[in-house]
C-alpha cells in the first residue's frame, strides 16, 4: 500500500492509467492535453511520472525504448485515503453525503442499491 497520496496533477495522470491501462508517457501527455485546456508539456507528464514511481504511485517495465507506465496506487486505495481523510473512515457518512447532495439519479440510486443488496448477501455467506 502507498502511503503518500497523489497531489492534483498525479491524480488526472493516475486517472488516464486507470482508463487506458499501462501506457507511454506520449499516451498519456496526448490524453492529458485533450482534456485540459491550458498547455502541457510533454516533458511534464514525462516528469511527473518518474516523481510518481519514486513515490510508489507507479512502475515502469522498458518496451524498446519505451517506459510503459502502470498505476501501482489504485482507486480503491484513493477511495480509502479520502474516507480516512474527509469521513474519519466512517464508510456510512460518505454515503449520507451522496445521499443528501441529491445528485445522484434515480438510475444511480438503483445501482447502489443492487451493490448493497449484494454486499450484504456477501457478508451473510461469510458468517
Amino acid at each position: 500500500m502507498v502511503d503518500v497520496a497523489p497531489t492534483p496533477r498525479e491524480m488526472e495522470i493516475l486517472k488516464v492509467l486507470w482508463d487506458i491501462g499501462p501506457a507511454g508517457v506520449r499516451e498519456v501527455y496526448r490524453r492529458l492535453a485533450a482534456q485540459q485546456e491550458e498547455d502541457l508539456a510533454y516533458n511534464t507528464v514525462q516528469t511527473l511520472l518518474r516523481i510518481m514511481e519514486d513515490k510508489g504511485l507507479v512502475s515502469h517495465e522498458q518496451v524498446g525504448r519505451a517506459y510503459i507506465y502502470t498505476p501501482l496506487y489504485t482507486r480503491e486505495a484513493s477511495v480509502h485515503g479520502f474516507l480516512d481523510r474527509v469521513f474519519d473512515g466512517a464508510a456510512d457518512q460518505l454515503v449520507l453525503s451522496l445521499l443528501k447532495s441529491e445528485r445522484l439519479s434515480a438510475k444511480e440510486l438503483e445501482q447502489l442499491q443492487q451493490h448493497l443488496d449484494a454486499a450484504r448477501r456477501r457478508k451473510g455467506s461469510r458468517s
